[in-house]
């Protein structure tokens, strides 16, 4: 008789340093995630809209023609419910979505787990 795998959420990390890509998706594989990592924000539009993830977590400068407020912007388009965080070196110079928290970078790992308890 087989065990029934647990259901893990997903979450998408778009993020075009590949270390802290890395660090993140290792913080939230360990809480639990299934971690869908992108270099851009138009690799992470793809899997928002296939994969439905109740996580992002994105960088504002990303490369390609989207930035990280305009994922943000897509990923609530697509499931008012997901959850986006969108990491920075400095604010971003629009603002962001309804809902959407911001925080400067260095992101350090118990900020970052404490917000996902919350």
């Amino acid at each position: 008789m087989g065990y029934a795998r647990p259901i893990r959420q997903i979450a998408v990390v778009v993020e075009d340093d590949t270390i802290q890509r890395d660090m993140i998706a290792l913080l939230l594989e360990e809480g639990h995630f299934d971690v869908i990592q992108c270099e851009d924000a138009e690799t992470a539009a793809l899997a928002i809209k296939r994969r439905h993830p109740s996580l992002v977590v994105t960088d504002v400068k990303l490369t390609g023609k989207m930035d990280g407020v305009e994922l943000a912007r897509l990923a609530i388009d697509c499931d008012p419910g997901v959850r986006v965080l969108v990491i920075s070196g400095r604010p971003p110079d629009s603002a962001l979505p309804d809902g959407v928290k911001f925080f400067e970078k260095p992101v350090y790992p118990p900020t970052l787990l404490r917000e996902l308890a919350s």
